[in-house]
Parts: structure tokens; C-alpha cells; sequence
């Protein structure tokens, strides 16, 4: 990535502006300098994206939710409607590996097993490439904490050979948190490593303070990156939604503290003492417009013709202005998209740019909203809908200045 920097500040002040700033400020979501409607292959729609991006759905999915890819190069795919999906190369066939309860929202593959997040546990069953399994195969590894509100449980496998999940707090100003003083009930909000070193395996908090991360990413320093999706009680242009650097003990100070135009504040909404100072907040890496609900991240190969470094799913929210809340014109909803973001060679401050848009129309009706994204083996892009037409798409790019 540092090697590649130089040419990136050369393509406009704006994010040269970013690199001599003390913090990440935020930055307006500005539109590459091409851009073009485009086909979906696979369907009547069109979208946005910059010139040269194809679009192609692969194959129908039922609530299809965060994408791993495995040895072999396997494909997992979990989903609120109890299944785990399989697909190999090419990835147009899906097969339901298995079925299980509560809402197997992520799988990832280590080893000699295949490990999934469900809302209340970590399971593992034993798995080499093309096994079939059933429910009966998984056993429980370690409880997760459960509960109502915010039930998304994202896996993760580290570079470390470590497991990591992401949880989030039950509401907007629920007082619980991943730290000493609170009960196994109410740890939650933040990501989680599963210490497997004693007679049991047991997880272990590694970054506290958020509401509801989804997506995990790791770059390749070693260096773990959530996306939080924000509390909806502030109305609806703040705050907004953060992308973060989650380095182990950092504290990013929800539900006490919000990221409110470049600056820690306090939220009164939780009168209960915070279990840190605003002062040990750690800011974000970049942020994106409020209610806009950002889900899974990608990191891009070095050199990747789309110019930045990972990509995000925002998967767009139900909040409609001018409160944030339920109620209002859909017209005025945050829409999905697929966004860009680029980083300096710290890796800890980001500039935030659109890649595909057009998944909602001027009514506020959505055709699809973006959950999962992965890079696989062929280097193409895949991400998944959960709503609307729902399934699995690739994205790829010519280089070749022919479309």
C-alpha cells in the first residue's frame, strides 16, 4: 500500500488535504471522475459505477448475509434464513450445506473445521473440502452473549490463526460493554478473540465501545478494521457511521460517547458513569453519511484498477428524515451502496468515495441492499443482497478500455 501512496496524493488535493490533518476529518463522499450507468447481467436493473465495471448476479440466494472464502477456494455464505450456503468456482451454483438455528449470520473455515457464528454460540463442526454436513455435525465451542436487539454475529479468522467475532449492544444507549465490572449478559458491543490457550476456550475482549459493528477486514499489517453502525436517536445527519482501526484496547467509546463533527461527545442518553474517559476514545478512520448502515469490508489486492483500498457494503437503513426514526417519506432514506475507501500509508486516516450506486430510487424503493463483500481468487469482487432481488453478484473491472 505505501508504495502505491505517492500516485494517490498526486490525484488531487483533497486527499493530500487528509494526510497533513492531526485526525481524520470528515470528508465529503466526492464521485470518481468517470462514471457510468451499467447493466446488471442476470437482471433488468442498472447501476452507477465507474467506467469500465461490470456487474453480473451469479446465482439466487435466500437472505444471504457476510461471505468468507475458504481452502480450495470454497465459498460460505451465511443467512438469516438458517442456512449456510457452499459454492465453488465459478460461483453460480449455490448448495445448502446446512441448516441450523439462530441465525447463522457468518462461517469461516480453519483448518480441519468449519466454525460458525450464530447469535448465542460459536459452533464447529469437522469439515474438509466438499463434506457434506448436518446440523448433528456441530458441537458448541463457546457461548456468545445473546439476547434481543442487534443479533448479527460476524466471524472472522485473524492472521494469527485466532478467531474473532463481532457483537453489538442490544439499543442505542443499552449499558453494556466489553470490559471487567459487567456480567456475561452484558458483554457486548465490540469484538471478541477466542482464547483457546486453557482447558476451555474462552473469548477475550480485544476492542470495546461500539454499537453494532458488522464488518471485519484485516489488512496486511496485521491490523483488524470494523465497520459501527450509529445510534438513530441523534436525528438524521449524525452521527455519522465510522469505519475504525481496531487495534487491540482500543476504546471507541459507545454507547457514552459519539463522533460528532470531528469530535468526541458525550451522549446524555445513558446516565451510567462511561468505563473509560473521553479522552481514551479513539477516532475513526473515515466515516460515511449517518443511517446509512455499513456491513461488510473487503480489502483490495495492491494495484487494483477500482484506486482504494477496501471496499464497504452499505446496506442503507429504514431511518427516514428529519428524526432518524421509523416514520416519514422513504424518498429521504439513506441508500445502499457499495463505497470506496482509500487510505494513508498510517493506515489510520481514510478518504470515503462512492463505487456503485443506484440500488434505490427516487421513491425510496430498493431493488437490492448490499450485505457481505469478498475478494476471491479470481480477483473479482463478490457481494451479497439480502433484500429485494437477493443473491450473490460479481463485480469486475476492464482494463482494457473496451466495454
Amino acid at each position: 500500500m505505501a508504495a502505491r501512496l505517492p500516485a494517490r496524493i498526486r490525484r488531487g488535493a483533497l486527499f493530500a488535504a487528509l494526510l497533513m490533518a492531526p485526525l481524520v476529518t470528515t470528508l465529503a463522499e466526492a464521485q470518481p471522475a468517470a462514471r457510468e450507468t451499467l447493466a446488471v447481467t442476470g437482471t433488468p436493473r442498472r447501476l452507477e459505477a465507474p467506467a469500465g465495471v461490470h456487474i453480473d448476479k451469479r446465482v439466487a440466494l435466500d437472505y444471504p448475509r457476510l461471505i468468507s472464502l475458504g481452502q480450495d477456494g470454497e465459498m460460505f455464505i451465511g443467512s438469516k434464513a438458517g442456512i449456510v450456503y457452499r459454492l465453488r468456482p465459478p460461483y453460480d451454483r449455490a448448495q445448502e450445506l446446512v441448516r441450523l438455528d439462530d441465525y447463522p449470520h457468518s462461517a469461516v473455515r480453519r483448518g480441519d473445521a468449519l466454525y460458525v457464528a450464530t447469535t448465542d454460540a460459536l459452533l464447529r463442526a469437522d469439515y474438509h473440502t466438499g463434506a457434506a454436513l448436518t446440523a448433528a455435525d456441530f458441537r458448541e465451542v463457546a457461548a456468545i452473549p445473546g439476547g434481543g436487539g442487534h443479533n448479527s454475529r460476524s466471524l472472522s479468522l485473524g492472521p494469527d490463526g485466532r478467531l474473532y467475532v463481532s457483537l453489538g449492544i442490544q439499543g442505542n444507549c443499552s449499558n453494556q460493554y466489553l470490559g471487567s465490572g459487567y456480567g456475561p449478559d452484558r458483554r457486548r458491543g465490540g469484538v471478541m478473540v477466542l482464547d483457546e490457550s486453557g482447558a476451555e476456550p474462552v473469548w477475550r475482549p480485544y476492542v470495546s465501545g461500539l454499537r453494532n459493528p458488522v464488518g471485519l477486514a484485516w489488512r496486511d499489517d496485521a491490523t483488524l478494521y470494523a465497520s459501527n453502525n450509529g445510534p438513530d436517536h441523534w436525528g438524521f445527519e449524525r452521527p455519522r457511521e465510522v469505519l475504525v482501526r481496531a487495534e487491540p484496547g482500543r476504546f471507541f467509546g459507545m454507547p457514552w460517547f459519539q463522533w460528532i463533527d470531528n469530535k468526541v461527545t458525550r451522549d446524555d442518553c445513558i446516565g451510567v458513569a462511561p468505563p473509560k474517559p473521553a479522552s481514551e476514545v479513539t477516532p475513526p478512520v473515515a466515516t460515511f453519511p449517518a443511517r446509512s448502515a455499513p456491513m461488510g469490508l473487503a480489502f483490495l489486492p495492491d494495484g487494483h484498477p477500482l484506486g482504494v483500498d477496501l471496499i464497504v457494503a452499505l446496506h442503507g437503513s429504514w431511518a427516514t428524515a428529519p428524526t432518524g426514526g421509523a416514520g416519514g417519506d422513504p424518498a429521504t432514506r439513506r441508500e445502499p451502496a457499495l463505497m470506496g475507501v482509500r487510505l494513508d500509508k498510517t493506515g489510520r486516516h481514510g478518504e470515503a468515495v462512492p463505487l456503485v450506486t443506484g440500488f434505490q430510487d427516487a421513491a425510496g424503493r430498493r431493488w437490492a441492499r448490499p450485505v457481505g463483500v469478498a475478494v476471491g481468487p479470481d480477483g473479482a469482487v463478490y457481494f451479497t443482497s439480502d433484500s429485494g432481488e437477493t443473491g450473490l453478484y460479481r463485480l469486475t473491472v476492464d482494463t482494457s478500455g473496451e466495454n
